[in-house]
């Protein structure tokens, strides 16, 4: 099994789709055999998924997740942890143990404003497309 998790400075990064490094995992008789942090290379919200996609993870475990991302990742096969925080070590040694907290019902939660609010367009993340609110 490979895991990805969003990645900031050992801890799992909040906001899915402005992530700039994944962890990269993979997992052998429930212990972890190989680490190593990838960086996304600019790609954003919705090319995420094919990254993750064409790097053959089969889970992410992340923090904020708008409903428009994580029906990419569905599609993409790959299950999703949201919600989840902390170290990224941890978090998935945890999910390996099967004691990982996370929100199954996690929505994108990185701005709490009312849209028209001065200096943000929902265009530059399609709130229209992912429930973030």
């Amino acid at each position: 099994m490979k895991i990805a998790a969003t990645y900031e400075n050992g801890m799992i990064f909040q906001h899915f789709g402005h992530t700039q490094q994944f962890k990269f995992y993979e997992i052998e008789d429930n212990n972890i055999v190989k680490e190593e942090v990838v960086s996304t290379m600019g790609s954003g919200h919705g090319a995420l998924a094919g990254f993750l996609k064409a790097n053959n993870i089969d889970v992410l475990i992340c923090g904020g997740i708008g409903g428009g991302a994580q029906a990419a990742i569905a599609q993409a096969g790959i299950k999703l942890y949201g919600g989840a925080n902390g170290s990224a070590d941890e978090a998935v040694k945890a999910l390996v143990a099967g004691t990982l907290k996370y929100n199954p019902d996690v929505k994108c939660n990185h701005h709490n404003h009312e849209h028209g609010e001065s200096g943000h367009t929902c265009g530059e993340h399609g709130c229209g497309n992912h429930n973030c609110h």
